[in-house]
């Protein structure tokens, strides 16, 4: 759906998942040499208006290619996925979670498009879509539309208390601001404790990580220096509030409880708002957004970077179209008119004023020129299905050894991300 950030997704080829995920046709060339190149795209990511607009002036644009695009389900995606690119009768382009690409291209099922990066404009794609896009030193996923969290504001209750939210540049003012709003019934900030995207940053923020790589071997870095800093702030930013310290985002959903009207600020996409506003259409217009602050006011805060990047499977009966389709959609116009469409971050960071006049999508620009991603191996899969990160930090927040618990669960990680190797 639109704005899930999505993390790899481990799967298994079964019989019935291949004759589910054909094509819906046999792709190939028609009379009069037009050629149709097949397309998966997931629900939500394209408006039908976009689709129909994008289609129409692809096909005037290349006479000899026509496009067939199937709309599908994040329900179950990697496992169709990974059927499709084992068969004989995959699509000529799939958009494919960030993260989820290293775990295809181990496969052997994707094209290698390495050589194409300078013709689709690979010199400045986002870090946290190129990178994940990447595997074993070649590039398989090409930068598709970003998403990432951002500060979502009462501005209403900023006026009340005299905070300008322009003028949270820092961490540290962001405290400050939080703690001026923490008062008269008002939470400063609901925080969940297992809202492990947004402590992500802040680690990646103190030049820490998930995880790092040597010899080819994976291991859990939440025991370092760095990590402990980041779940130092955390820790601190979640006390002022009365978000609950064993769940994260989803239980209860944090639009749903900012909707209730005691609360001050979320960390979001901007698509929170909207639910935000759906479950109280009092707070229509009194909300407003801002980047997650960094350390320095010289750059924001680092972020996770969810969204899609488009891959070919190496068995894509077109493989010349389906490079020709990418290139249009990930170009300057289709990027340019897809952001403002579905309030998305383009794929390139030369792009970012394209989205300068949504609150929200701008906000998440700036962040996005910040964004990273998890751990670029399809050991990470693993990880993420056990979420060792999430326990951490309830452990923490419950009044656990800091030191103590980070070493256990680098140790869970380092167990996880290694178990297939």
């Amino acid at each position: 759906m639109k704005y899930r950030l999505l993390a790899g997704v481990s799967a298994l080829v079964t019989a019935a998942a291949l004759s589910a995920c054909s094509s819906g046709g046999d792709g190939g060339d028609e009379a009069g040499g037009v050629t149709t190149v097949d397309v998966w795209l997931m629900r939500d990511s394209v408006s039908a208006a976009f689709q129909k607009e994008f289609t129409e002036g692809f096909e005037a644009a290349h006479p000899d290619i026509d496009v067939r695009i199937q709309i599908q389900e994040w329900d179950g995606i990697g496992q169709k996925i990974t059927a499709a690119l084992a068969s004989n009768d995959a699509p000529d382009v799939i958009e494919a979670g960030n993260t989820q690409v290293a775990q295809f291209a181990e496969s052997g099922g994707l094209l290698d498009l390495t050589d194409k990066k300078a013709e689709l404009n690979g010199e400045d794609w986002l870090k946290g879509l190129a990178e994940p896009g990447s595997y074993d030193g070649k590039q398989y996923g090409i930068p598709y539309y970003a998403a990432n969290r951002v500060v979502i504001y009462r501005k209403d209750l900023f006026e009340k208390a005299g905070i300008d939210a322009a003028g949270i540049t820092t961490r540290q003012k962001w405290i400050e601001a939080t703690t001026a709003l923490n008062k008269g019934g008002t939470q400063g900030i609901y925080l969940p404790g297992q809202l492990w995207y947004a402590l992500a940053g802040f680690v990646w923020d103190e030049g820490g990580d998930l995880a790092t790589e040597w010899g080819g071997r994976w291991k859990g870095a939440l025991d370092t220096p760095e990590a402990l800093r980041g779940m130092e702030f955390y820790a601190r930013l979640q006390a002022l509030g009365k978000g609950p310290k064993d769940s994260d985002e989803d239980d209860p959903p944090q639009a749903e409880v900012m909707a209730q009207g005691q609360v001050a600020q979320v960390i979001s996409t901007p698509g929170g708002a909207n639910v935000v506003v759906e479950n109280n259409p009092g707070l229509k217009g009194k909300l407003g957004f801002f980047p997650i602050p960094g350390k320095t006011a010289g750059a924001p805060g680092a972020v996770f970077t969810g969204g899609s990047d488009l891959v070919v499977p190496a068995a894509a009966g077109h493989p010349e179209a389906a490079v020709t389709f990418i290139k249009e959609l990930t170009g300057d116009a289709w990027q340019k008119k897809l952001a403002v469409a579905m309030s998305y971050v383009p794929n390139r960071t030369t792009l970012a004023s394209a989205v300068a006049a949504d609150p929200g999508a701008s906000a998440m620009a700036v962040g996005a020129a910040n964004g990273h991603a998890t751990p670029n191996t399809p050991g990470w899969a693993a990880v993420e299905a056990e979420n060792p990160v999430k326990d951490y930090m309830t452990a923490v927040l419950t009044g656990g050894d800091a030191a103590e618990e980070a070493a256990r669960a680098s140790a869970d990680i380092t167990r996880a991300m290694n178990a297939s190797s």
